[in-house]
């Protein structure tokens, strides 16, 4: 990256003494008083005692500073030739910034007036300012390639385990506030933080060192889940949205297959889900349980995914000759064929089964041998409630979902659905069983949605037909395109978001549907591949780039010819 700054040498000059003023005045800042009012935003009302939303503001100063000094000064000799600090310092001060304006905003809102802001607020707003201002007037400097940068093997290992662990603790920070706008100032501090280890190239290395650390990368994951619940102090509350996290993940992860492997466009998939709950309702023990046959639990599962994958046949076998948006329109058809057949067996319109629009309640608690999952257990002298235990049952079946997948994934047949999902056409020229193989990636999708169906019900305590509507769908397909279709951490991530923040910004919920519009039309129009795009699609929007590249400029040698 080439120098491509427009400041003048005086200009330049001031940016570094700019910076270092702007992060000194956001740190004075924060040891003062930020509010007059001491009951909103975590009591950010006392001077040289800064509050937990000034500590953060502090922290991203740190940050500031750390790549002040990357840009010029002791680090620039050791980072300076390998981070880029200037990109990063850019994203810091717009998103710094963001922080100190929402913060007013809070304080504003919820104490009647920006009168209630004391001066530590303007000051902090100011310093950000100055940092943001000094981020434009830095230059751009030509940058080594951070993928060739190899450290030792423990450091690289131990670099992980820092970061799953800073995740762990920040997911446990972020789902503790209770104040809506306390958990919007959180998300601008982790986009903050995010946003400097892309800019800065961090995320990069950070990548190539995940692929060399594979099993390490995925062992740390799963030990950042499993210590999950051990940081929720036993809240209900919390651990009822981590276990509908997981619910909505497994589900998204299956239609995964689908759509991200296949290119198969599903817009039924919620359907699967609800059969596996259904099955698993009309089999329990509940009072209005209209099947006299209780199977254990393990049986269950398994009926609830084979009637699932049943299903999955049943609207594959016509359907998949079409594709496209033909197939688009057949499966949203399947998912409210499948609700109003939930409507209609009630006994009156068709045979008892469902109970009709009264659903199924009354759903008792799973039973595994003598383990009761509605039971309240100890471990470590933490309680741990029903939630927590559906939710280690839960991480088991999502274990199992993306071994599934990834195993598909790179597989024969793996390979052979995404031939078809690049060029159909082509795949069945080259021998490929196009047919067969959409088929199989609808039957696999289904099944594991049956799976998750059949824990969801007995977590829900009740299934009623009003659960399993179209909006559900389009959440799932969101959760993909916004994660990165195709990838295991991009579905994880997706359905996390889409799954946690109505659930922490209730008080955004009359304008979801819009944030989520607006959310994915950016997401479209800036990241395409999603969060965390798969390496075959990365590739092919490169490649799309440089041939629009190499298009444009023999068009203009053309014209100039």
């Amino acid at each position: 990256m080439s120098d491509v700054s427009t400041a003048s040498p005086r200009a330049t000059g001031l940016a570094w003494p700019l910076g270092l003023a702007g992060v000194a005045l956001v740190i004075v800042g924060s040891f003062l008083s930020w509010s007059y009012d001491s009951s909103i935003l975590g009591d950010l009302s006392i001077n040289f005692y800064p509050g937990s939303l000034q500590i953060l503001a502090i922290i991203l100063a740190l940050l500031g500073l750390v790549l002040l000094l990357t840009e010029k000064g002791p680090l620039a000799g050791r980072l300076g030739r390998w981070l880029d600090a200037t990109l990063g310092l850019r994203a810091l001060g717009i998103t710094l910034t963001l922080y100190m304006v929402l913060v007013l905003i809070a304080i504003s809102v919820e104490s009647d007036g920006l009168i209630n802001v004391n001066p530590g607020g303007y000051a902090s707003l100011v310093g950000a300012v100055l940092l943001l201002v000094s981020s434009r007037l830095l230059p751009l400097r030509q940058l080594h390639d951070l993928s060739k940068a190899r450290l030792p093997a423990w450091f690289e290992i131990l670099t992980i385990a820092l970061l799953m662990a800073a995740i762990l603790f920040g997911a446990a920070y972020a789902l503790g506030l209770t104040e809506a706008w306390a958990f919007v100032l959180c998300l601008v501090f982790i986009a903050a933080v995010v946003a400097v280890l892309f800019r800065t190239g961090t995320m990069s290395w950070f990548g190539h060192v995940a692929q060399r650390h594979k099993k390490v990368l995925t062992l740390a994951a799963f030990a950042v889940a499993f210590f999950f619940p051990f940081t929720q102090g036993g809240s209900d509350a919390n651990m009822s949205i981590a276990t509908q996290v997981l619910i909505f993940a497994a589900t998204a992860m299956g239609l995964n297959i689908v759509v991200g492997l296949a290119g198969l466009l599903d817009l039924g998939y919620i359907a699967f889900l609800g059969s596996g709950a259904y099955v698993a309702a009309m089999l329990s023990e509940s009072a209005f349980a209209t099947i006299d046959w209780h199977p254990p639990f393990l049986v269950v599962v398994l009926i609830g995914g084979c009637v699932a994958a049943t299903l999955g046949l049943i609207i594959g076998s016509p359907t998949l000759r079409v594709s496209g948006d033909y197939l688009a329109i057949v499966t949203l058809g399947f998912g409210e064929i499948f609700r109003l057949a939930m409507l209609n067996l009630d006994g009156i319109n068709g045979p008892l089964l469902t109970n009709g629009p009264n659903g199924i309640a009354g759903i008792p608690e799973l039973q595994v041998g003598n383990f009761n999952f509605g039971d309240e257990h100890t471990i470590a002298g933490l309680e741990l409630g029903r939630f927590s235990n559906y939710y280690f049952l839960l991480l088991v079946l999502i274990g199992f979902v993306i071994l599934v997948f990834a195993r598909l994934n790179d597989s024969r047949i793996g390979r052979g659905w995404v031939a078809i999902r690049e060029d159909e056409k082509a795949a069945e020229a080259m021998g490929v069983n196009v047919f067969g193989l959409k088929l199989l990636a609808f039957a696999i999708g289904a099944f594991l949605a049956g799976l998750a169906g059949t824990i969801k019900a007995h977590q829900d305590v009740a299934v009623s037909p009003d659960q399993y509507i179209f909006l559900e769908s389009a959440f799932l397909l969101a959760a993909i395109v916004l994660g990165g279709m195709g990838t295991i951490a991009g579905v994880l991530l997706g359905a996390t978001i889409l799954k946690l923040l109505p659930e922490k910004l209730r008080f955004f919920s009359e304008y979801r549907l819009l944030l989520f519009g607006l959310l994915l039309v950016l997401m479209m129009r800036f990241r395409p591949e999603g969060l965390v795009a798969s390496r075959r699609r990365q590739l092919e929007f490169h490649e799309e780039d440089e041939e629009l590249a190499v298009a444009a400029e023999t068009k203009l040698a053309e014209e100039a010819r």
